[in-house]
């Protein structure tokens, strides 16, 4: 007896896209000051003094940096939360 459907295995290109996770991305801006950008980033992310002041300097000297990957729900709290700290922030699929 065969069964009424049977599960097709996703595309290996489906899976890629779902599997890829998402980035926060903070835009340099003329208004926050980069102690403060430095702050958000331990405040919020819980990263050294030390990595949040790469990152903060990153995007000072890019102007962006990703600074922090995860899941699309994660990414959208966290661009979120930047833009209550008064941060510019984007999310992307993360390279």
């Amino acid at each position: 007896m065969t069964a009424p459907f049977e599960l097709a295995e996703p595309m290996a290109a489906e899976r890629t896209q779902v599997d890829k996770p998402w980035a926060c991305i903070v835009w340099d801006d003329p208004v926050n000051l980069m102690s403060y950008v430095t702050y958000v980033f331990m405040t919020h992310f819980h990263y050294s003094k030390e990595k949040s002041t790469q990152l903060m300097m990153q995007v000072h000297g890019e102007g962006k940096a990703a600074v922090n990957t995860g899941t699309r729900e994660e990414i959208e709290r966290d661009v979120t939360a930047m833009h209550s700290f008064g941060l510019w922030a984007t999310m992307e699929r993360d390279s």
